[in-house]
């Protein structure tokens, strides 16, 4: 089982990027589906979780600007990043509990994708 996530790259204040976290292999079900995000020098922070009903939460910083949501048909997670801010520049990471025929449910961490908020 894999998550790639993508989607990362440079972007003005206030612009718009959208990041996509998808699961791939022998997959029987994904629980929940979480962003994490880690800024320079920073430690690695939770940014949005969406269940697989479609219920979300968001860390107080990117409550009203992210909007995080899933296709559980495509194993699909999304995250859409609006009103950018500089303070928003990291390394975003998908990770989700997910569950196969060999392992059953354990925890995988996408390789990341790099968002940068620049003028």
């Amino acid at each position: 089982v894999q998550l790639q996530a993508s989607g990362g790259g440079l972007v003005q204040p206030g612009g718009s990027l959208r990041l996509s976290c998808v699961a791939s292999g022998s997959i029987l079900d994904i629980n929940t589906m979480h962003w994490y995000r880690q800024g320079p020098g920073d430690k690695r922070e939770l940014v949005a979780t969406v269940t697989r009903s479609g219920s979300s939460t968001y860390a107080q910083s990117v409550e009203g600007r992210f909007t995080v949501s899933r296709d559980n048909a495509k194993n699909t997670m999304y995250l859409q990043m609006n009103s950018l801010k500089p303070e928003d520049t990291a390394a975003y990471y998908c990770n989700a509990a997910i569950r196969t025929k060999v392992t059953g449910w354990d925890n995988y961490w996408g390789q990341g994708t790099l968002v940068t908020v620049s003028s």
